[in-house]
């Protein structure tokens, strides 16, 4: 991976997620804890279920497949820049569960040396219940 000049920040992502009556709920904080300043990111949803088209997505979202959405983060500052993300989606069927990777799809050329907290898999079921990572 190139880095720039050397940086290196700690991005990270926690939240939860939902599953009931074929909707899915998605609640994402993306944290840097640096020690390095990140202009941007881009933050992977990757659903084990197909989710139905035409659904509406925040300005920094884009459908990459009818699988997986990509989020841009926007700017966060090194110990301390947090972005949020809220999803409300509909998946193709009505599934008992599915499962949901989360991970850093682009980090504007910044090493991150600590990968593990910006990799998530997440197992929900259709409860209606939230499921934190």
């Amino acid at each position: 991976m190139r880095t720039v000049g050397g940086a290196e920040a700690d991005l990270a992502h926690h939240g939860h997620l939902s599953l009931w009556d074929g909707r899915v709920a998605v609640w994402l904080v993306s944290e840097n804890h640096g020690p390095s300043n990140l202009s941007q990111a881009t933050v992977r949803l990757a659903f084990s279920e197909r989710m139905t088209g035409g659904l509406e997505l925040p300005p920094a979202c884009l459908w990459s497949s009818d699988r997986v959405v990509s989020c841009r983060t926007g700017a966060l500052r090194a110990a301390g820049g947090v972005g949020e993300l809220a999803l409300d989606l509909r998946t193709a069927g009505l599934p008992d569960e599915l499962t949901v990777d989360i991970s850093t799809a682009w980090r504007d050329g910044v090493a991150d040396r600590n990968p593990v907290n910006d990799q998530h898999r997440v197992l929900v079921l259709a409860t209606g219940d939230p499921y934190v990572f």
